[in-house]
């Protein structure tokens, strides 16, 4: 190897050296927070209980004795909601979520070109997922872990995020072993607040690794085969039904949506399930996908 392509090797690793060294220090400030709100947060889990004696018998007290176990464990997730970040770059987002003021967080950030940031621990709380409902679930905040995608939710999501993406699904399937079915987005949770990940979002791809659910496209073409009607069904009530037909507002509730809105609920299945239209009428295409997905969900 010549002497000019040794030192233009030399140079490139310092340089790459000093830009991991610096990216470190940008966040110096911030890491030394979040240590010490961990510390604050852990001590309340270390403290131990004062009883009624210990107190002087205030009348706040209840405990009239401690014993401790060991019989415990820390939170466990059992949901994934995937967002779109609605900004512009990783790190206006990484600005965003350690802004005290703001108010939200979440445990990753997946870059465009596949970085993977982590800003919490698993086991804490992350505040991403805001007023929300899933099936009986209020507040997803405490059994789920927020996974934001940096896109400004008008374009499509790069194959090198999507690639990192189904790594770190992976392994929080693995580690909290989550159902498939429990791999959700934020539109899903709250649907008349929310539209994200986006009808861009690759939903079966996510499916077809394990990750959620989709719908079987064989038997819902067979299904509209055998069913030549183009009639709509408006959202605003299930009360015209036929008493005997199929109920899209039952199906959707137990799928997991909260269907106190109708047509936000149908917005936000159009979104995960349909991409191509989010118009607030299911279609005979559309009945058909929710029929199918209504069986995988019993």
């Amino acid at each position: 190897m010549s002497f000019t392509r040794i030192t233009s090797a030399l140079l490139s690793l310092c340089i790459s050296l000093a830009f991991v060294s610096c990216s470190k220090d940008i966040y110096k400030a911030n890491n030394k927070a979040h240590k010490k709100a961990v510390k604050e947060a852990t001590a309340f889990i270390q403290e131990i209980p004062k009883t009624k004696a210990e107190l002087d018998y205030d009348t706040l007290s209840i405990t009239d004795e401690w014993v401790g176990t060991t019989n415990f464990s820390i939170r466990k997730p059992n949901f994934v909601i995937i967002h779109h970040t609605a900004q512009d770059s990783l790190a206006q987002t990484i600005s965003t979520f350690t802004m005290p003021r703001t108010q939200v967080s979440s445990h990753y950030v997946v870059g465009r070109g596949g970085e993977i940031v982590q800003m919490l621990n698993d086991y804490l709380r992350s505040w991403h997922a805001g007023r929300g409902k899933w099936g009986n679930d209020t507040d997803l905040n405490s059994s789920s872990i927020g996974i934001e995608l940096d896109n400004n939710g008008n374009e499509p999501f790069t194959a090198a995020q999507i690639e990192s993406l189904l790594v770190l699904l992976k392994r929080l399937k693995w580690k909290f072993n989550i159902p498939a079915a429990n791999f959700i987005g934020h539109s899903d949770i709250a649907p008349t607040r929310k539209v994200d990940p986006s009808s861009y979002f690759p939903w079966k791809k996510l499916a077809e690794e394990g990750f959620g659910l989709w719908y079987d496209e064989d038997k819902v073409n067979e299904a509209l085969m055998s069913d030549r009607s183009t009639t709509s069904v408006a959202l605003e009530s299930s009360d015209s039904l036929p008493q005997d037909s199929f109920d899209p507002i039952i199906a959707l509730r137990v799928i997991g949506y909260d269907v106190s809105d109708p047509k936000a609920a149908i917005r936000a299945f159009k979104i995960h399930f349909i991409q191509n239209d989010t118009e607030s009428e299911l279609n005979k295409y559309d009945l058909a996908v929710l029929k199918n997905l209504f069986l995988k969900y019993l």
